[in-house]
């Protein structure tokens, strides 16, 4: 999507930010990790501050509300700040988080606090009210046969567990970007993890090792499990079919790797 710069917002939409965060002295867009329309970071008279949005008329605005509305649920998300619209924009404002994506390779101090982050998160339920569908209802026909109920779950999963979309920092992991959040079961990122985990340069053993140290994937089902690495890997792939990009192969491969060596038993 392409990016438009701050400066290049309606005087309108940047009074309407401004009337929360003071004179904005300066903005850097974000060069990766967001596919929002704006992304940036804000220097303001009140500090810095992270903000997202698109034209208020654009089919996808639905999904900044709603992303906003599930952030505020996130415990090591960003602080939702506030929601402003002006000029024709919706425009979202989230705390700064300064931190460094982790290294995922095996051995790198970050994997505990990794293992702490997915272990916050499989404590969360999905927010009452928040329409998103859930899991098994996203991935649709790509789930093995019969297999779609070891995906039902009520918690709040990110399910986009890139290392772009994490935050090292001095407290722990912190996960931004929660636009593709959904109901799903409170294993589902720590699943999500493992392909990742696989592409940095882990063993599948000990990609789920990892894993494995999160109580919530320990207790889940290894049927369930199964279903989930079929099923990403057919998502994965259909989506590489549809739009292929540069860096999916690699990703795919580690997602495969993890399928075979999951195989599915006869339910």
């Amino acid at each position: 999507m392409e990016r438009t710069p701050w400066q290049e917002l309606p005087p309108a939409a940047r009074r309407a930010v401004e009337a929360h965060t003071g004179a904005v002295e300066g903005a850097e867009s974000a060069d990766k990790g967001v596919m929002s329309r704006l992304a940036c970071t804000l220097c303001t008279a009140s500090g810095l501050v992270f903000i997202k949005g698109t034209r208020a008329d654009d089919a996808s605005a639905w999904m900044y509300r709603t992303e906003a509305k599930v952030t505020a649920y996130a415990p090591i998300g960003p602080r939702l700040l506030w929601e402003a619209e002006g000029g024709g924009w919706l425009l979202v404002g989230y705390e700064h988080v300064p931190g460094r994506h982790p290294d995922l390779a095996p051995g790198s101090a970050d994997l505990v606090p990794l293992v702490g982050a997915l272990t916050a998160m499989s404590t969360i339920s999905w927010p009452r009210g928040v329409g998103k569908k859930p899991l098994p209802i996203r991935w649709g026909s790509l789930i093995p046969d019969g297999r779609a109920r070891h995906l039902d779950g009520r918690s709040l999963a990110h399910t986009d567990m890139s290392p772009l979309n994490m935050l090292a920092t001095p407290d722990g992991i912190r996960l931004v970007d929660w636009a593709l959040a959904c109901p799903a079961p409170d294993w589902a990122d720590s699943a999500f993890t493992v392909p990742r985990l696989i592409h940095a340069g882990h063993t599948v053993e000990q990609a789920e090792a990892v894993a494995h140290q999160v109580p919530a994937y320990r207790s889940a089902s290894p049927e369930a499990v199964s279903t989930f690495a079929h099923a990403l890997l057919a998502v994965w792939e259909s989506r590489e079919k549809a739009d292929p990009l540069p860096h999916r192969g690699a990703l795919i491969a580690a997602a495969r790797a993890w399928a075979d060596h999951r195989a599915l038993t006869v339910v």
